[in-house]
């Protein structure tokens, strides 16, 4: 008997709880490989990649748009600061406030940073049709709904 047949008619809670896993663990795998070349973590990559589509922005503002990192992004800012790819500038309206922008190097590898995703993006999407990205797209957001994550969702990516 193989594996496939023993499987369950039906899938199992624990059997997807645990497939939402892998795909997450092996996604994030795969991004940290691309990711290498450029020096970035995932977290930091998704900095620059929410910066290159919305600055300049508040920390605050900068913190409700993340995905992979919840809360105060402040550490992610300081290390981007550090390697000089991301500036902090002083707000023109609130003199307490500080905006969030990329520095010329860091709009550089914004650019190389979406060539990298993009190919990891094409070769996962490959493997599905446009009506299974739509469906599998529906049901994530079913899933998300209600939750912190699914407004940085529809903030990033309004349809």
């Amino acid at each position: 008997m193989t594996a496939e047949r023993r499987r369950p008619a039906r899938t199992t809670h624990d059997e997807l709880r645990y497939l939402l896993l892998a795909a997450q663990r092996e996604g994030s795998r795969r991004l940290g490989g691309s990711l290498r070349h450029l020096g970035l973590t995932p977290a930091q990559a998704e900095v620059v990649d929410v910066l290159a589509g919305h600055q300049p922005v508040t920390l605050a503002a900068l913190g409700r748009l993340l995905v992979c990192e919840q809360g105060s992004p402040s550490r992610l800012v300081d290390s981007l600061v550090q390697r000089g790819l991301v500036s902090r500038v002083p707000h023109q309206q609130d003199k307490r406030a500080v905006l969030i922008e990329l520095t010329d190097d860091g709009r550089s590898v914004a650019a190389r940073l979406g060539e990298a995703t993009g190919r990891l993006t094409a070769e996962m999407a490959g493997r599905l049709s446009a009506a299974d990205i739509d469906s599998l797209a529906g049901l994530l957001h079913t899933l998300l709904e209600g939750t912190d994550v699914a407004q940085a969702i529809r903030s990033r990516f309004p349809h």
